[in-house]
């Protein structure tokens, strides 16, 4: 433990001299460029310092990068408002919220854990951002860590795909999520007081959950901002039997075996594994959060900062028969061990500031600054007893100039700091303890105002990961590039072509790991010799008008030197089953398509129709498939608007995936029904909506292949939820 208090001054030197610099920068800054007396900017809705929300020739909603007109080189680029997670929102997690969109899978480690997986890309090469630097949890590194994320008290989620994102960090290689809360206030609300509210509960889960935000306008110049929000579920039910029928095969013939020499009990056990249907044991959590922030808007100038508090507890299911393997050596007493519950403890402080300020007519018009910091702290328990503690200490620091746009270059540029501080104790604290730092420059450019555009991007990152208590310290210094072609000859259609060059540098646990992980049930290795990860991307997109409606095409291909992905080697240790990092060429292509049209329009009345379609396949040099990929889906629905009422059902269909790697099972196909009912109730206030919403209507028992655990944890059966919305 000396050794991780040592380790964290470096972290809270960071952190005050990061809060130091903002706090000296934004005073003297703001004094030359606005009043203290100027008049409030408008409550106007959700609010995105990150990003410039603009509306396109199409009439839809994109994003664009601080200082440019457009940002193509975001191809992939979706964007959910409040009423999308509040019609989608299933579980607490964001990464099930996303898998509707074309692109967007999902980890479903548990209903307590599931992150991203964007185009076929999951863990280190995805980031999750909140309003542009990252969460700052363990998430990335293990798919049983969930992220620190509330969904039902954001306001946007912008999901980025291409080859810009690596604005963000080279981690974002395969994407970002970036989550737009109103945590630091910006604006100015309408009236002295605004209040937004949340309410919810579902049949599958016994879900409750609630949330609630306050912001109060004080004096023309300072507005104050609380949320809090709480979340409880129990086990989920399910469509069919827990175990997919590979492994009940397996478990009933070892209970075959064990039956044959005597062993009555340990059948038993066995054969009642393979039949639990209708529910997953231990996937029930409780969750609830609190935030505090306090914003200062002087003209064209904001500046704000929070502090809030992220807890959450929740089952990590195991895999059946398991806990007989873990015991079988060692007698009762290590197998009454072993099929102890795992369950997992989460807290998480953060502190964020926020700058936005105003420079005038020259050169650059803003500068945009962006600080967080967390300690984090997450406990893997084994019954009552704790098993392992995982401890991390971070902070992300940014600072942005933005161009004035009224020449033909525009963009931005900035420079970017991250430090973490990572450290494991217990029985199965399979990491080392560790530190990254890591500087990046970054800059983004775009040129032209005539039908055709160039658009590129380049980030340099130097990253240092040390284990300290190994001896071990590597470099890397990594550069990513990107650059594109737009054509807007076609009136309402803009057609581009990006290349791109991404360099990563592994991660900690990729080089250091080498131990159990109860969580994951796998004994983990990495290597400590893994070089840079490199690859050129081609991407091709098409989006505008067709009619009335909107469309988008993208198709991409990626080629990766020394990929880096964990693999299933058939070895045991520990009676857990060995993974190891590895390296090698990998093949990534793809494909998302999404079409949204008007059958029906007569101004009162719309009938939309929504499709969409998204595909990858990824292979290593060898010809062997990369592991967990997801198959090709397809999605599908219809929506009647009205003014006070809007009803949606929709299908979504997955197909079964056989392409796998050696000791990685194959999917089947499934599909899912879904349907919705929205009705705003008062004439004056959209934003007070009532949500009925009945999911996987006919109860089928679907497993996502790019899930750890989705040969014993399905997704969610049939499921009625309720909810209301209010914002007044």
């Amino acid at each position: 433990m000396t050794a991780s208090k040592l380790s964290l001054a470096p972290s809270r030197l960071a952190l005050v001299a990061a809060f130091g610099l903002a706090a000296a920068a934004s005073p003297a800054l703001a004094d030359d460029t606005a009043a203290a007396d100027a008049p409030p900017a408008a409550d106007t809705g959700p609010e995105d310092d990150v990003h410039n929300r603009q509306v396109d020739t199409t009439g839809e909603i994109i994003v664009s990068a601080a200082g440019l007109e457009q940002l193509d080189l975001l191809a992939g680029t979706s964007v959910l408002d409040i009423g999308d997670v509040q019609r989608d929102a299933q579980t607490g997690q964001i990464g099930d919220l996303l898998a509707k969109l074309p692109g967007v899978s999902a980890t479903s480690f548990a209903p307590g854990s599931s992150r991203p997986v964007l185009r076929g890309q999951q863990g280190e090469r995805v980031r999750v951002l909140v309003d542009g630097v990252g969460t700052a949890d363990v998430s990335n590194t293990s798919v049983d860590h969930a992220t620190t994320i509330e969904p039902i008290t954001i306001e946007r989620i912008e999901v980025l795909r291409g080859p810009a994102v690596l604005l963000y960090g080279s981690q974002a290689i395969g994407g970002a999520v970036n989550v737009i809360d109103k945590r630091i206030p910006v604006r100015m609300p309408d009236h002295d007081l605004h209040v937004d509210a949340f309410a919810g509960v579902d049949s599958a889960s016994n879900l409750r959950t609630g949330a609630a935000s306050l912001d109060v306008g004080i004096g023309s110049n300072l507005v104050a901002h609380v949320d809090g929000s709480w979340r409880k579920t129990g086990d989920i039910d399910i469509g069919g039997f827990q175990v997919a029928q590979p492994l009940r095969a397996d478990l009933l013939a070892e209970a075959a075996e064990e039956e044959a020499e005597g062993e009555l009990e340990e059948a038993a056990e066995l054969r009642e594994a393979a039949g639990v249907r209708g529910t997953v044991p231990n996937t029930a959590m409780e969750s609830w959060t609190v935030n505090a922030g306090l914003g200062l808007v002087l003209g064209e100038s904001t500046f704000g900062a929070s502090i809030g508090w992220y807890d959450t507890s929740y089952g990590v299911p195991t895999r059946p028969g398991a806990g007989h393997h873990h015991g079988e050596e060692g007698g009762a007493g290590e197998e009454e061990e072993g099929e102890e519950r795992v369950t997992i403890g989460l807290q998480q402080f953060r502190a964020d500031f926020k700058g936005d300020v105003y420079l005038g007519e020259g050169a650059f018009e803003r500068l945009k600054l962006r600080v967080g910091y967390s300690d984090y702290t997450h406990t893997e328990f084994e019954g009552d007893e704790v098993g392992t503690v995982f401890d991390s200490t971070s902070v992300e620091a940014r600072a942005e100039l933005v161009q004035n746009t009224g020449g033909a270059l525009r963009g931005s540029s900035g420079l970017q700091y991250t430090h973490r501080d990572f450290f494991a104790v217990g029985a199965e604290a399979y990491i080392p303890p560790n530190l990254t730092d890591q500087v990046a420059l970054f800059t983004l450019q775009e040129w032209g105002t005539g039908p055709f555009q160039i658009e590129a991007a380049a980030r340099g990152e130097f990253t240092k990961v040390e284990a300290q208590t190994l001896g071990i310290e590597r470099d890397f210094d990594t550069f990513s590039g990107a650059l594109g072609l737009v054509y807007e000859g076609i009136e309402g259609v803009r057609l581009g072509i990006n290349g791109s060059r991404a360099e990563r540098a592994p991660s900690a646990e990729e080089l250091f790991s080498d131990g159990p992980h109860i969580a994951t049930q796998a004994f983990e290795i990495g290597d400590p010799d893994l070089a840079t990860e490199r690859a050129w991307g081609l991407e091709a997109f098409a989006r505008g008008q067709i009619g009335k409606g909107t469309f988008g095409l993208t198709a991409y291909r990626q080629w990766f030197d020394n990929y880096i992905f964990l693999e299933e080697t058939g070895a045991e240790e520990d009676d857990l089953p060995v993974f190891q990092y590895l390296q090698g060429d990998a093949d990534f292509w793809g494909f998302e398509a999404e079409l949204s049209y008007p059958v029906i329009d007569t101004g009162g009345f719309r009938l939309l129709t929504d499709l969409s379609a998204s595909y990858v396949e990824a292979e290593l040099d060898d010809g062997t498939a990369v592991p967990r990929i997801p198959p090709l889906s397809l999605l599908g629905a219809l929506e009647a608007q009205t003014g006070p009422v809007d009803l949606r059902g929709e299908v979504q269909w997955f197909d079964g995936q056989d392409r796998v790697t050696t000791f990685e099972t194959p999917t089947d196909s499934f599909t899912l029904v879904n349907a919705s009912a929205a009705w705003r109730p008062l004439k004056d206030n959209r934003n007070v909506t009532v949500l009925l919403a009945a999911d996987n209507i006919f109860d089928v028992n679907g497993r996502r292949h790019a899930s750890f655990t989705k040969d014993f944890v399905p997704l969610i059966g049939r499921n009625f939820r309720a909810s209301v919305r209010l914002s007044f």
